[in-house]
């Protein structure tokens, strides 16, 4: 993980491997074509991430193939919790394959009664400027209680953090109450997207390949994130990433045809 200043819940990865996935990702070079694997290959090993780190453990005795020729060939020890339930949030339209790769991820380890996906259908509120203001929540497909689950909320560009954070009221909001934790995951955060969420939401643990903080001033680069909070800085005045990738759910659907 690398070092930060933002506190626990913020776990930023030091991960090559996604570190160039996404690298090539942002390049103008890669054609639309490729993004989709890009992408789902990056979640993909975050998934595995955060399950490992975030999902409930418990302890288990299994029998083996071995077993039948002997008798203690049985595996003691750590697996994830069976009874925990997972619910993962695809909020439309950059975080659907992120989800569904994620959702896959999961049901490779935990049951499929217990692993479900839901859909948001949330856009940008933008001003004369095209600044943005807020997020319009436009329809949802929620699949019931969270209460006790984990809910995870793969957002590939936490550029603001309101996604985020109207998501988490969302799902506050449901009959039984809230999911016992929250997790979001980002292939790239700016520092305004995780102040806001570290602020707002501080119960809402926080997963980022990479931190883009590329308008900060130099002296500021040179130090640990969130060392200089009010300093930092990632978004453009129309709210987008930089250095970023571009718009990236026209680049998973190729939106310009």
């Amino acid at each position: 993980m690398l070092e930060h200043r933002y506190g626990p819940q913020v776990h930023i990865l030091d991960d090559a491997y996604l570190l160039s996935l996404i690298a090539r990702l942002a390049s103008p070079e890669t054609g639309t074509e490729v993004v989709p694997t890009l992408v789902a290959n990056a979640y993909q090993r975050m998934m595995q991430e955060v399950l490992a780190r975030e999902f409930p453990t418990t302890r288990t005795r299994n029998v083996t193939r071995m077993t039948a020729a002997e008798p203690n060939a049985n595996y003691e020890g750590t697996v994830m919790c069976r009874r925990t339930k997972l619910a993962l949030c695809a909020v439309i339209r950059a975080g659907i394959l992120p989800a569904q790769v994620c959702y896959q991820t999961a049901a490779a380890v935990l049951p499929p009664e217990n692993v479900r996906l839901d859909f948001l259908n949330m856009s940008r509120e933008v001003d004369a400027a095209n600044r943005v203001t807020g997020v319009r929540l436009d329809g949802t497909k929620i699949g019931g209680p969270v209460a006790g689950a984990v809910l995870v909320v793969p957002d590939p560009m936490g550029a603001t953090g309101g996604t985020i954070s109207r998501v988490v009221d969302v799902y506050s909001q449901l009959a039984g109450g809230p999911p016992q934790k929250v997790i979001a995951v980002h292939l790239m955060a700016t520092p305004e997207a995780v102040q806001r969420i570290t602020s707002m939401h501080p119960d809402v643990v926080l997963y980022i390949a990479r931190l883009d903080r590329g308008l900060s001033p130099t002296h500021v680069l040179a130090t640990p994130p969130g060392t200089h909070p009010a300093l930092e800085r990632g978004l453009t005045e129309s709210q987008y990433i930089v250095p970023g990738a571009g718009g990236l759910g026209e680049l998973l659907t190729n939106s310009w045809i």
